[in-house]
């Protein structure tokens, strides 16, 4: 009997992990892209990871995902990010290789023999009454079960230089207007986002003795579980600054501005500004740091994280060579902005399947995303689910208190955006015990139940897991003799012990005379296990708060401008809106849990004030 297929739509970074999630399950897939070339290619920065984003990275891995394997395959250098912070809310980023990056996906693509990557334009996507049956393409038409949209910028997109605009959705590549139009006849709201790009550099041109060298941190841990060997992490990055005289040129540009002229009408990305933003929106600041980031190895391109841009390109030239270090830059690749078109994601179920249409389902920007991370993220997601869907098996449902995957699901499927959505750790309720780097041990039993991972990677983490518990066992077991300065050395339980700020697991070692067998990771977890317990417990009795904010009601004609702690996005937004219920206020796009918690401090002082008016 022939198998059913699955088509997947886009071989970026969403299409990758679904085409492949589809195939650990055992689905046949039809990858269709523009270009066998361009599979998983790295369309804005050369990085992957960051703040919360790396969270997304470490669990799309552990489900079997190929973005921490490709990052790793193609490092150039590792940094962690918020390293004062506290271990519980660090973050790992690695600048990559933009060329090796694509040909290492499409190898690994191409090492799954149930898929098979197609070289066409998908332009009408087909259905018999309100189930997919299959696509309309170039090639021909093409029988399918379930189809994945996961085409990225691309639908219906145009690039923006100055008021020189095209339809294309990356430089170079066409736009899929016909898909676009397609999505729309289906009965799906859509709308346009707004996104951009830096130019690219030679490195050969740039004055690095006057930019500020930002190493490769030594210590940090490869970003896929299954990455057995040492990654490269031996490129420095550079830090530049805009000065007066940029600012000067970028509004003296203005006039030339595609952003400020009116011609891109759609919404930008809030917290990955273009130049002349930052410069309109924040004129007190005097500089903005501009990140020098390799291209790849062997390249002589350079990535200017910092100043996207859709200013004509005498402009960019103008404002790029007034930097310090950059005077004599040359410009490879012109910046650009670029407006794509989207669907309005209420429209789906939380598998990610249209809630109208049967066996449809989208991933990636075509749901209000930025990012290669929370793209990867909805498609391992609609990979897994629309695999299950051919299978009639009941699909598989991330909550958002098991894994960031499942917040970003849960937020776009139940409040939608308004704006490109970035994954912030601010936006869970238990950011301390969904941490980057426990990531493995949440899910794996999951993975393994779905069959994602093998038995032998789900025995060896298991046996991870056993010599963490194991170590916390013995520690809360244990007594130890422990001196303060000027006082008599008294008994202490070692897991209390462990607990002060001053003491690591180091000391409790030298104090019991005896170490722990147990590996970097694993004493890293045991740490942050024993740190933090009291925090996570913290967080979860609020969660439990939350169940009766529907409640609360916040008192009318509330001035959010003047509540200290909230985000000018989250007090435009609250004004906006004027919520009734802090539950009502928490389903708006942007709105965190901190916020929340700002807010009910606010309703309870409110509510004693006017108690006590009373009483007089």
């Amino acid at each position: 009997m022939k198998k059913k297929k699955i088509a997947v739509i886009g071989a970026g970074h969403a299409g990758v992990e679904a085409a492949v999630a589809a195939a650990r399950l055992g689905v046949p897939v039809q990858l269709f892209t523009f270009s066998l070339d361009s599979i998983g290619k790295l369309s804005c920065n050369p990085a992957v990871g960051g703040v919360a984003k790396s969270h997304l990275v470490r669990e799309v891995d552990i489900l079997g995902g190929a973005i921490g394997r490709l990052a790793d395959a193609t490092s150039l250098q590792y940094r962690l990010l918020n390293r004062s912070k506290g271990q519980a809310v660090q973050a790992t980023r690695v600048q990559v290789d933009r060329f090796r990056y694509p040909r290492v996906a499409k190898e690994f693509v191409l090492s799954f023999p149930l898929i098979e990557p197609i070289e066409a334009e998908v332009y009408e996507i087909l259905t018999r009454g309100n189930k997919v049956v299959g696509v309309k393409t170039n090639l021909g038409d093409f029988s399918a079960a379930a189809v994945i949209v996961a085409a990225g910028t691309f639908l219906d997109s145009t690039i923006h230089i100055g008021f020189t605009h095209f339809k294309q959705g990356r430089l170079g590549e066409p736009a899929a207007k016909r898909l676009f139009e397609s999505i729309k006849r289906l009965g799906l709201k859509t709308r346009y986002f707004k996104t951009g790009t830096c130019a690219r550099l030679d490195k050969r041109t740039v004055d690095f003795s006057r930019l500020l060298e930002q190493k490769p941190d030594r210590d940090v841990l490869p970003f896929s579980f299954f990455t057995r060997f040492k990654p490269k992490n031996n490129h420095s990055c550079y830090i530049a600054y805009t000065n007066k005289r940029t600012h000067r040129i970028i509004k003296k540009g203005l006039k030339f501005s595609p952003l400020y002229q009116g011609i891109i009408k759609a919404t930008g990305v809030r917290y990955c500004p273009s130049l002349e933003d930052k410069v309109v929106k924040f004129p007190h600041k005097e500089r903005h740091q501009v990140f020098i980031e390799p291209e790849g190895e062997g390249s002589f391109e350079v990535y200017p994280n910092g100043i996207s841009t859709s200013l004509p390109f005498d402009v960019q030239y103008k404002f790029i060579h007034s930097i310090e270090g950059l005077e004599r830059a040359v410009i490879l690749r012109p910046g650009y902005g670029i407006e794509h078109g989207l669907i309005d994601a209420r429209q789906l179920k939380s598998s990610l399947e249209a809630k109208d249409i049967k066996g449809l389902f989208f991933a990636g920007q075509v749901n209000g995303t930025t990012g290669y991370e929370e793209a990867a993220a909805q498609g391992i997601m609609a990979g897994i689910n629309a695999a299950l869907f051919v299978q009639k098996k009941e699909p598989f449902v991330m909550r958002r208190d098991e894994g960031f995957i499942g917040l970003l699901v849960d937020e776009l499927v139940n409040k939608g955006t308004d704006e490109p959505y970035r994954m912030f750790t601010s936006r869970s309720e238990l950011k301390l015990a969904l941490r980057e780097d426990n990531a493995l041990l949440r899910l794996f039993r999951v993975s393994y139940n779905l069959g994602l991972i093998d038995k032998a990677a789900f025995l060896e983490i298991g046996e991870i897991e056993k010599r963490i518990k194991g170590a916390l066992a013995e520690l809360r077991r244990e007594k130890l003799l422990y001196k303060l300065k000027g006082k008599k050395a008294i008994l202490v339980n070692a897991y209390e012990l462990l607990r002060r700020p001053q003491v690591n697991l180091e000391k409790i070692e030298r104090l019991r005379k005896k170490k722990f067998s147990l590996s970097s990771y694993e004493r890293k977890e045991v740490e942050i296990e024993v740190k933090y317990e009291g925090f996570i417990k913290r967080e979860k009795s609020y969660l439990k708060e939350m169940q009766r904010f529907h409640k609360i009601k916040i008192p009318p004609h509330i001035d959010y401008r003047k509540l200290a702690g909230l985000s000018g996005e989250i007090k435009e937004k609250l004004s906006k809106n004027q919520p009734k219920t802090l539950a009502a206020a928490l389903q708006i796009s942007g709105v965190t849990p901190a916020a929340g918690l700002i807010i009910l401090n606010f309703i309870r002082n409110y509510a004693e004030k006017n108690s006590k008016k009373k009483k007089r």
